[in-house]
């Protein structure tokens, strides 16, 4: 692989990351700050999106025009919605969906107009690397060998089962679902949507457009209702960016 990005919508879930990355070039484009170096021998350029779905378009057309980038990552945290996902668990995409596109009647209700879509999907390659990945980390912190997070310290972020990865559909929106109403509208909508979040299904489309390879991952940090996590910046301190920081080193490691 050539060079990758690796994309998170706030400074706290990169953080882990560019700790590892002390002699990076920062060059300033689009009002962000692009962070380009070598992580575990491969050219990398780390990058804080903002939120939502206009602010990931913009960044990844950066990333695409102006660095030349191979393929992208964006991390971060999302709502479960799945049965069975819960606090602690990562998803990784398959397919992303914007939930909030309507375009009805003249398109269908979620199709994107003039593409004749509504889902797209992630390389399925990269998101099986990063799938591996994933897995590996939560079976190191449950054997007790993760540098990173322990049983102990996930338990006191409220993660009180042994976490798992999950591969399939997040739907995307301009909107921070945090009611159990929201959450089983969208639940309706789309039955086999795991987590719902704020950017990525437009990267996804972007990376479409200038067909270059994507994956997703997402650390569930609530369950996109009324019980959404309490300490919600704890969490992606504590948990989402480590999830993060030993993923994306144990990818790129197995791939040197």
């Amino acid at each position: 692989m050539g060079r990758l990005a690796i994309v998170s919508a706030i400074d706290q879930e990169l953080r882990g990351l560019l700790a590892s990355l002390p002699n990076a070039q920062c060059v300033r484009r689009a009002g962000r700050e692009f962070w380009v170096g070598t992580l575990c021998g491969h050219e990398v350029v780390l990058v804080r999106s903002l939120i939502g779905k206009v602010a990931a378009a913009t960044t990844a057309a950066v990333l695409l025009e102006h660095f030349q980038v191979d393929a992208i990552v964006f991390t971060g945290v999302a709502g479960g919605l799945g049965a069975g996902v819960r606090i602690g668990d990562i998803v990784v995409a398959d397919t992303l969906l914007q939930h909030d596109m309507d375009a009805s009647p003249i398109f269908a209700r979620f199709e994107v107009p003039l593409y004749g879509r509504s889902r797209f999907g992630t390389d399925a390659l990269l998101s099986r690397r990063l799938e591996i990945a994933c897995a590996r980390v939560l079976s190191s912190i449950a054997a007790g060998t993760c540098s990173e997070l322990s049983t102990v310290q996930l338990a006191g972020c409220g993660v009180a089962h042994g976490p798992r990865v999950h591969r399939g559909l997040i739907v995307s929106g301009d909107r921070f679902v945090s009611s159990a109403a929201e959450a089983q509208a969208l639940q309706s909508d789309h039955a086999d949507a795991l987590a719902v979040e704020m950017e990525g299904a437009a990267l996804a489309q972007v990376c479409h457009d200038f067909g270059v390879p994507c994956a997703v991952m997402r650390t569930v940090s609530d369950r996109a209702d009324d019980t959404a996590h309490v300490d919600f910046n704890r969490f992606i301190e504590d948990v989402a960016s480590r999830y993060t920081h030993a993923a994306v080193l144990a990818m790129l490691g197995a791939m040197a």
